[in-house]
């Protein structure tokens, strides 16, 4: 039976576009769609979900591409669908709404709300009939449509104390406690108490990564009388990350998360933010352990983000590869039995990769026990011996079947790619490569993050107006209209425009970062509360939820946008002088300091900003072009630690410096032309330029 394409005709996004022939009369997230709810006088269901989420087609399957529960819909409601990775803003405060009601939130998100937008119930995946302990959703539908209309005063209150739980539960408020190193480390105590030593990672199951933790230890690791614990909690997290499920081992990158506690079983989507946080950390990790493993796994994830998730030829990072091709596909893209690997191996090969990556007859997926999840079980060394060979004819056997798999893997219908290119998302990868480009010496890597920042601020940012959280659509479309970016999308670019100026010695990035920074602070401040609201503070009415105030301080699981602010203040403070900067940055953060360290592990970017602003801190300029500023470079960058930027410009770039580097730099005595310096900055103090490597090093150890 066809139908008429709904409202949704007229989107961009790839999740809003696949709903178009469904039965159900859907409207975008518009003002038309909550004036029909009110002249209608009907409630409003909504459904927020995302194209990588495998529930969110199951339900549109089951329940919305259903005619006998599409006409229950059409007749009882009018329905909204939003799109997660489009509108984070409308998400986030659903998401808290579901949560106080239900306990639980997710995707798909389903909410019902009065004409106003305000959420009277909801949950997250309802099932077409009774089961699984849920109610079966035309009951669902049936009994909230008769609520709105027979109880609307239980309905109204009920959503009134649901708003103000929303409001309660994102605009935190804890000033009163003065912030100090001392907070840092009752955090890092916090994070490490939760570590499992025996698997790996935070917590029980299902595990996430928790990419922003992992840096606030490997940051805190290497600081004077650190506890051995922060250290192997980092790098044994990192470890077993890198030989689990959750690691693509023939192609490289990251799914999301575990569901498990031994990180064998992923949710196999794969999504940009994780894979730039654990890309950074695995840079981060490198940086300052010189880890093999790390650069490793850091150059595998690189050629898998360079070969799967960017537009190569103008710039750009794709959002996410789905987990499946289709709804009775789980994961089987990605996974495989002892006969598929036989079937491309030989029996040398297969003996070897049987054991390494632990393909067994029966495997680890619950839907089919024969399907192997690809997880490093034993070491290299250890499978030599047992097979009584050598381990570089082990290792050569390894290399010869990990390319054979992947070629197999690569006739196989691929999980879709989302192509939209968001502001954020891509603004952390940039960041991300960035760290690795100059950690690992890859030019290239470097070169590509750049021309995708140049992308992103021509054609997303306009000074005059305000910043979209969307460059382009998955069909490579560029939206009608700005879609108004949250905070996250401009304290990641402000954040990434500094890397970029920090390795390229380029001005343009620095004036960009100072420009977004200054239009937060103009529309984001709280000049009452103190910190940063998510969305500006417009005298224009705001749809449904909207209207609640949020400042976002939890790592859910990007960086929290108020702490990653925080960070790009006191960056910004060291470069122009201006205290304001600094003193915005004490602000955010003592706003949320009485009540941080009960978040712990879910607010790590914190303890990151607080590192930046209370630790002593040094910035290296490296003057030169040659062999030995490369030298220079690579010691200035042994060791990470978020009080420490290493800048890196030529003898030309001299006369266009930021006014506090401008004041000192040139006028330094021993900066001769043509020979290749670093000049260590700490506090208000610039020491001598320093031209060999360990002197360096001397000097950085005394600053840091």
């Amino acid at each position: 039976m066809s139908h008429e394409p709904n409202a949704l005709a007229s989107a961009s996004s790839a999740y809003l576009r696949s709903a178009i022939h469904q039965p159900v009369r859907w409207h975008p997230w518009s003002p038309e769609a909550f004036d029909r709810a009110a002249r209608e006088n009907k409630p409003i269901l909504l459904d927020i979900g995302a194209v990588w989420c495998h529930w969110c087609h199951v339900m549109d399957r089951e329940s919305y591409e259903n005619p006998e529960t599409a006409a229950v819909i059409n007749e009882h409601f009018v329905a909204i669908k939003v799109d997660r990775d489009e509108r984070p803003d409308v998400d986030t405060r659903y998401q808290a709404a579901v949560s106080a009601i239900s306990g639980q939130g997710g995707w798909p998100l389903t909410a019902f709300l009065t004409p106003e937008g305000k959420p009277f119930f909801g949950g997250t995946y309802f099932p077409p009939q009774d089961q699984f302990g849920r109610p079966g959703f035309q009951r669902v539908l049936l009994t909230m449509a008769q609520a709105f209309h027979e109880k609307p005063q239980d309905v109204f209150e009920s959503a009134s104390s649901v708003m103000e739980a929303i409001e309660q539960n994102e605009t935190f408020s804890g000033r009163g406690a003065r912030v100090s190193a001392d907070l840092v480390t009752k955090m890092t105590t916090a994070i490490t108490g939760m570590y499992d030593a025996r698997h790996g990672g935070f917590g029980s199951q299902p595990k996430f990564p928790h990419s922003t933790a992992i840096d606030l230890l490997l940051d805190a690791a290497t600081r004077p009388g650190a506890d051995e614990k922060i250290l192997s909690s980092a790098l044994g997290t990192l470890s077993a990350i890198s030989r689990g499920g959750i690691y693509d081992h023939l192609a490289g990158g990251f799914h999301r998360y575990s569901v498990d506690e031994q990180w064998i079983v992923p949710h196999f989507e794969k999504m940009l933010y994780d894979n730039a946080g654990l890309l950074a950390n695995y840079a981060h990790a490198f940086q300052s352990f010189a880890e093999p493993e790390a650069a490793r796994v850091a150059r595998e994830t690189i050629l898998w983000v360079d070969t799967w998730l960017s537009d190569r030829e103008n710039g750009g990072f794709y959002a996410s590869q789905d987990a499946d091709i289709n709804l009775d596909d789980d994961g089987d893209y990605f996974t495989w039995t002892v006969d598929e690997a036989r079937a491309v191996l030989t029996p040398d090969e297969l003996k070897i990769a049987a054991s390494f990556y632990d393909i067994g007859d029966v495997g680890d997926m619950q839907h089919n026990t024969a399907k192997n999840v690809l997880h490093v079980r034993h070491l290299l060394p250890q499978i030599a011996q047992q097979a009584r060979i050598s381990l570089e004819e082990a290792r050569s056997l390894l290399v010869s079947a990990k390319k054979k798999l992947y070629g197999a893997r690569m006739q196989r219908p691929t999980p879709y790619i989302d192509k939209t290119i968001y502001t954020g998302w891509n603004a952390m990868m940039i960041s991300a490569y960035i760290d690795t480009g100059r950690s690992l010496a890859l030019p290239p890597a470097i070169h590509f993050a750049l021309r995708t920042l140049d992308r992103i601020l021509a054609a997303a940012w306009n000074p005059e107006a305000e910043l979209s959280h969307v460059v382009a659509y998955a069909d490579g479309s560029t939206p009608a209209a700005p879609v108004p970016a949250v905070l996250d999308d401009y304290a990641f670019l402000a954040a990434s425009c500094l890397d970029a100026w920090e390795c390229s010695g380029n001005l343009k990035y620095y004036l960009a970062a100072k420009q977004i920074t200054d239009y937060v602070l103009a529309h984001f401040w709280d000049a009452a509360g103190l910190g940063f609201f998510d969305i500006p503070a417009t005298g224009e009415p705001l749809l449904g939820a909207l209207s609640a105030r949020r400042k976002p301080l939890q790592d859910a699981p990007t960086p929290a946008a108020n702490s990653t602010m925080a960070s790009v203040l006191v960056r910004l403070e060291a470069l122009t002088g201006n205290a304001e900067y600094r003193d915005r940055a004490f602000d955010t953060l003592e706003t949320f300091g009485g009540i941080v360290e009960h978040f712990g592990l879910y607010a790590a970017s914190y303890g990151l900003a607080l590192q930046r602003l209370v630790q002593p801190s040094a910035q290296v300029v490296i003057v030169g072009e040659d062999d030995a500023a490369k030298m220079l470079e690579i010691a200035a960058l042994s060791r990470y630690s978020v009080s420490k930027s290493v800048i890196k410009i030529t003898f030309s770039q001299l006369d266009a410096l930021p006014p506090a580097l401008a004041g000192t730099i040139p006028n330094l005595p021993g900066l001769e032309a043509g020979r290749s310096v670093a000049i260590v900055c700490a506090g208000k103090t610039c020491h001598p330029p320093v031209s060999d490597p360990e002197s360096l090093l001397e000097l950085l150890n005394q600053s840091l």
